[in-house]
């Protein structure tokens, strides 16, 4: 809500927002909350002329500090999914905004996720209300497919190729576990659970890049939008096993409470359910030993040929609690 009278500000945000109309961004693209994110994002505070306009690096905090600071428009910090949401993420997608562009292969969920306008954005709006401004519009509007091209062709050469068991290819985004999951699929898939079929891969960018809904309503698993999924299953079709990997660079380990959610998660499942956290490296580990639930398993992508085992009487195999109910 405004928290002060700012001269120039209303003047600001309304420039702004015939901006935004400008470039085909519908209503909710271009109210006053989308306008105060570009111009934070421009680094226009309301006296500012346009043809100082920057592109400061900002994540979705400071985007809000900057409005409370430049326009005393203070948002609730509950309110930050709605600024992703309702703004920079239509930004990004039309090619207004460019994500990360410091470091292209971090995470989308990374807490140090930043944006910046795009160069001949920025360029174009540092022509705004001058003679130029309708030439230079226009030009910025039959250059943007081609634009939008290349920038979509620079996220492709940064995403993680992961080859299936089957040969069938997708990518995952960059950075964070995935390049962990690419070696999960492309190694221990082969060695631990060969013929084994993949059913589900998360990423980071989209939760349900490869799910195959069917095959696991087979196995009697119908998932819910909201499920907390692992971030690779595999059928063991040989064995009738269901394998349920985290991979964990900074956290969520196969702990006490994660194998009791999985086992509940899968609780209808005609297979049975082994557990199995995938670390990258023996010190990555050691920091979560303490952490690691009994009856499960470890596999560690520098010996990509091992595992360790927790506990239990059986080494790579469900447990009588984890057994499919006859």
């Amino acid at each position: 809500m405004p928290a002060k009278s700012i001269p120039g500000k209303a003047a600001r945000i309304a420039a702004a927002q015939a901006i935004l109309r400008a470039l085909g961004f519908a209503e909710r693209q271009s109210n006053e909350l989308s306008a105060l994110v570009l111009l934070s994002l421009a680094g226009l505070p309301p006296r500012r002329p346009w043809a100082e306009a920057s592109a400061p690096l900002l994540g979705i905090t400071p985007i809000m500090e900057a409005i409370a600071t430049n326009y005393g428009v203070t948002y609730k910090a509950n309110t930050r999914e709605s600024v992703r949401k309702t703004a920079v993420q239509f930004f990004v997608a039309h090619g207004l905004l460019v994500r990360n562009p410091d470091d292209p292969k971090r995470p989308t969920n990374s807490e140090l996720t930043v944006y910046q306008l795009e160069a001949s954005a920025l360029t174009l709006l540092q022509s705004y209300g001058a003679p130029e401004w309708p030439k230079n519009l226009s030009d910025y509007l039959l250059a943007r497919p081609a634009m939008l091209a290349e920038l979509s062709r620079k996220r492709t050469l940064t995403r993680v190729p992961v080859t299936l068991p089957d040969g069938n290819l997708v990518t995952l985004s960059a950075g964070g576990q995935n390049p962990l999951i690419k070696a999960v699929v492309e190694h221990f898939a082969p060695h631990f659970t060969p013929g084994g079929v993949v059913i589900y891969l998360g990423d980071t960018e989209t939760k349900f890049l490869h799910l195959d809904a069917p095959y696991l309503a087979k196995l009697g698993v119908i998932l819910d939008s909201a499920a907390k999924m692992p971030d690779v299953v595999i059928h063991d079709v040989k064995r009738n096993w269901l394998v349920l990997i985290e991979a964990v660079t900074s956290a969520g380990p196969v702990d006490g409470k994660r194998r009791s959610e999985l086992k509940q998660l899968f609780k209808s499942s005609s297979a049975g359910l082994v557990f199995v956290t995938a670390f990258e490296t023996r010190k990555t580990m050691q920091a979560f030993l303490g952490q690691i639930s009994w009856e499960s398993e470890v596999w560690i992508a520098e010996s990509p040929d091992h595992l360790i085992h927790f506990n239990g009487e059986r080494f790579l195999g469900p447990y009588p609690d984890a057994m499919p109910a006859t």
